[in-house]
């Protein structure tokens, strides 16, 4: 029983390297399960043992893609450096691979772009993976002292709220296209929160109607 599971894993991962080759390729779209069959020299039945459905390779792909940012930013969380350097490297992480991926992989790109427009499921676990990565960062950062004392939870959220644009594979390209904030200029306005008495932290905890009464001079 065991063996043949890893044989199914085997025959699982060998499709999906095949699948990610081809939607490089020709495309996500264009790419159908007999092409993927005639390049493992099989049937496309056979695929069928594996996946139920041209969407599950699609959607394999795409969790291929996303655990490859996970792991980078996993590996910058737990490297040497200040809490600071960690969050800067760790969005930065982020952006690059996605702007590498649209300029030198377009077609694995739009792949992304199209997981994240439609939700697939693995774009919420994705968001949530990463954010436990920068809780993980700004809590050590609030414990040594660099950052002020408050919610990590709360302030990874925001964060990656701040940061979208540099996150989401469509607004990356987006923002190539005309004038935007530099990632930089970005995460200086984050970081300026995470090491100030912002009152936005005691403000967010308000009830829902005060917001709407919360100048400028209170979250300074």
């Amino acid at each position: 029983m065991a063996s043949a599971t890893l044989v199914k894993r085997d025959m699982s991962t060998r499709i999906i390297d095949v699948a990610e080759h081809l939607f490089g390729e020709l495309g996500f779209r264009k790419t159908t399960v007999f092409d993927i069959a005639r390049e493992l020299k099989m049937s496309p039945a056979n695929i069928y043992r594996f996946f139920d459905s041209k969407a599950d390779i699609n959607l394999a792909v795409a969790r291929r893609q996303l655990a490859e940012i996970e792991a980078l930013v996993e590996q910058i969380a737990g490297s040497f450096g200040s809490a600071s350097d960690r969050l800067r490297r760790s969005i930065a992480a982020i952006c690059n691979f996605h702007t590498h991926q649209s300029e030198c992989r377009p077609k694995l790109h739009d792949l992304l772009v199209t997981a994240y427009d439609e939700r697939w499921e693995v774009v919420p676990s994705h968001t949530e993976t990463i954010g436990s990565s920068l809780v993980r960062i700004i809590g050590l950062g609030m414990s040594e002292g660099e950052f002020t004392i408050g919610e990590a939870d709360l302030a990874a959220m925001l964060v990656q709220s701040a940061c979208m644009q540099f996150c989401h594979p469509r607004l990356i390209t987006e923002a190539a296209q005309g004038p935007s904030p530099l990632i930089d200029q970005m995460f200086a306005l984050c970081l300026a929160g995470l090491t100030k008495n912002a009152t936005v932290f005691v403000a967010l905890e308000r009830a829902p109607n005060d917001l709407n009464r919360i100048g400028i001079s209170e979250i300074g």
